[in-house]
């Protein structure tokens, strides 16, 4: 019980993030999430990973 406005506000919220026109840089973020500096760096590639990269 009591829940009601609490639903009621994360719906609210929810709908807005849905259905508003996000204008995202994703370049921008990239830059700043750092994921320019490569996959290699950051996970070596295993055994496991270039027998799935071969099979594709």
């Amino acid at each position: 019980m009591g829940r009601g406005r609490a639903k009621a506000k994360q719906t609210k919220v929810a709908r807005q993030l849905k259905y508003t026109n996000h204008n995202i840089d994703y370049d921008r973020l990239r830059e700043e999430l750092g994921a320019d500096t490569g996959r290699d760096e950051m996970h070596p590639t295993t055994g496991s990973d270039q027998e799935s990269e071969r099979a594709q």
